[in-house]
């Protein structure tokens, strides 16, 4: 579930300037399975779509649309949104924002948007995802088979090694301080490792090192450019110095060995390929609510 939907936009919004919509009497544009959706509604989330991108009256009024079925589904199949729910989603979108709840809610109102009307979509989404989690994603089968050739077909000359590895870290005491310094002694550091056994007696000549164990890896747990440097290395080799959080670190390679282990190529197929297909049966799950739906407009 996507709950930061209005994060991108909602920042543009700091450098509008407020506005009011006028006070509408509502008249109902529409009724979902005898559900009503106001044009006060309807011109509420026009608001709130325009800080996201362009809002459109169409536009809007589908959301809602979608969002009363959702909801309407989440009430049939026995699942429920407490407020404590929308609270969470809430904070949770003024976090992805860098500001407080009560900022958000300003934003929103000098905007012309009701903070219920943010809600609601909340809501919707929420509802939505429990039943994708329950009455979706149960019946959404993969073929294992086909997921274990992909990986194996994803082996090359980078990714294919297990290693024990040692990290080693120069700590930076102000995480705002610039690194190059403690670059440069990493530096010094690699210049002089001769090897996992003395890793730990070089690091004393250093203020704020330390050498930690990482056991052993696969080369699929790092990332490509990280991967691709250590299946480079021989025994006794060492990384050029990275900036981590609080840190400068370096890995140093003390074991190493072909592998032709997929477990991690394969969970990461598992994760892509089962949220595309969930997300399409949560499409088509949707387009047959629509097509069963009563929707009377006017």
């Amino acid at each position: 579930m996507k709950l930061s939907r209005i994060m991108g936009a909602l920042v543009l919004a700091l450098g509008f300037g407020a506005f009011a919509l006028p006070a509408l009497a509502a008249t109902v544009v529409v009724k979902v399975n005898g559900e009503p959706i106001t044009d006060v509604q309807v011109a509420e989330r026009v608001a709130l779509m325009t800080l996201e991108h362009n809002g459109s009256k169409k536009a809007a009024l589908d959301e809602l649309i979608d969002e009363a079925l959702k909801n309407q589904e989440a009430k049939r199949l026995g699942f429920t949104v407490s407020s404590s729910d929308i609270d969470n989603a809430e904070v949770q979108v003024a976090q992805n924002l860098k500001m407080s709840q009560s900022n958000l809610e300003k934003i929103l109102t000098q905007n012309g948007v009701s903070v219920q009307t943010l809600r609601d979509r909340l809501e919707a989404a929420i509802a939505w995802s429990k039943v994708s989690q329950t009455a979706i994603s149960a019946k959404v089968q993969l073929s294992e088979a086909d997921i274990d050739a992909q990986a194996k077909s994803k082996l090359n000359a980078t990714n294919s090694f297990d290693y024990i590895l040692k990290e080693v870290l120069f700590l930076l005491p102000d995480p705002k301080a610039s690194p190059s310094a403690r670059t440069a002694q990493a530096n010094a550091y690699r210049k002089n490792f001769t090897g996992c056994a003395n890793a730990v007696t070089e690091s004393l000549n250093y203020t704020d090192a330390a050498v930690r164990d990482l056991g052993r890896r696969n080369a699929n747990q790092f990332p490509d450019a990280l991967a691709l440097e250590l299946s480079k290395l021989n025994v006794g080799g060492i990384t050029q110095p990275r900036v981590i959080e609080g840190a400068v670190s370096m890995l140093a390679v003390c074991a190493k060995e072909p592998s032709q282990d997929t477990t991690f190529i394969a969970n990461q197929l598992r994760q892509t390929q089962g949220n595309g297909a969930v997300q399409a049966a949560a499409d088509k799950y949707l387009a047959d609510l629509h097509a069963k739906a009563q929707i009377i407009y006017g």
